[in-house]
């Protein structure tokens, strides 16, 4: 029972027209719909209608999709939300394109999310018998899939309590002040897969996107991403390197509006009994960037 993965990421783009080319041409995402002020793309190896919502107006997060899996789980969770004190409220199926019937929450770092059980299906690129391991017509860096996003938040503790007592995530890496008992959480990687996060937040302010991001299967496919980018003149802001949190392979680039995104490989798997891992804050560059320890001022005060 409950959330069983990131679904879509909707963000507000300034350049319709720019952001399809990044979207479509560079990383390779597929464009299934489009109207006069929104672009949904999916990537080759998703199977749900979209995963990505580009929304023309500005920059930032628009809101994040989990998809849960029964309808009966959207009750037990609005229960949860609403004891916990979130504003919710229903939404009926065609609010969003393809997304059936679910539940709208403003979190207490003030994003929203919502939750749903159905969406149209629309399989992957390479579909379910006798499948090849990709599709041939790959364009640029050819992501298969969304992964995670990072938002921030003032409130790092509350938050965190909110997506384990309501939603059943569960930290698999923490950021603190310190040792101490009155110590602070600074950020939180929390699953609800198998991967290391399906969300993370740290702490900034509120209503703010820091990055989403693609999984891509190793090293190498990492190092192709950043000489595609190099080719596109995408804007890079650290990579590629490797995270101590996560041990997550990694280049962070910035879409044309300005919006962070990230690709992403390895890390390890989490289960149910997975051991939460400890950072202190006097060791942040190294988890966050653990070759060159050191963080740098774009990659913690760009925000959108």
């Amino acid at each position: 029972m409950g959330v069983m993965r990131l679904g879509y990421v909707h963000t507000r783009v300034t350049d319709l027209e720019a952001a399809r080319s990044h979207y479509a041409d560079t990383l390779g995402m597929r464009l299934v719909h489009e109207d006069d002020d929104r672009l949904y793309f999916k990537a080759w190896d998703e199977y749900d209608h979209h995963s990505v919502v580009l929304e023309r107006g500005g920059v930032g997060l628009v809101k994040l999709g989990y998809k849960v899996q029964r309808s009966e789980d959207l009750d037990v969770i609005e229960k949860r939300v609403q004891t916990f004190g979130c504003l919710t409220e229903r939404m009926s199926k065609g609010d969003n394109l393809a997304v059936g019937d679910g539940i709208r929450v403003v979190l207490p770092s003030d994003h929203v999310v919502e939750l749903y059980a159905e969406i149209e299906y629309t399989g992957t690129e390479t579909g379910t018998l006798n499948p090849d391991v990709f599709p041939r017509h790959l364009v640029g860096v050819g992501v298969p899939r969304v992964d995670h996003a990072l938002i921030t938040t003032e409130d790092p503790a509350t938050l965190e309590r909110f997506f384990g007592e309501c939603l059943k995530f569960r930290p698999a890496e923490r950021v603190v002040t310190d040792l101490s008992e009155d110590a602070d959480l600074l950020g939180s990687w929390m699953f609800c897969t198998n991967t290391p996060h399906d969300i993370a937040f740290i702490k900034g302010p509120n209503g703010k996107l820091h990055h989403f991001a693609y999984y891509l299967n190793d090293w190498s496919d990492i190092l192709k991403a950043g000489q595609l980018f190099s080719m596109d003149d995408v804007s890079v802001d650290v990579g590629p390197t490797q995270h101590g949190i996560t041990r997550g392979e990694t280049i962070y680039f910035f879409d044309p509006a300005g919006n962070r995104n990230e690709v992403f490989s390895g890390g390890y798997q989490t289960y149910p009994d997975f051991p939460t891992i400890t950072w202190t804050a006097d060791q942040l560059g190294k988890g966050i960037f653990y070759v060159s320890r050191e963080l740098n001022e774009r990659f913690t005060t760009v925000l959108t």
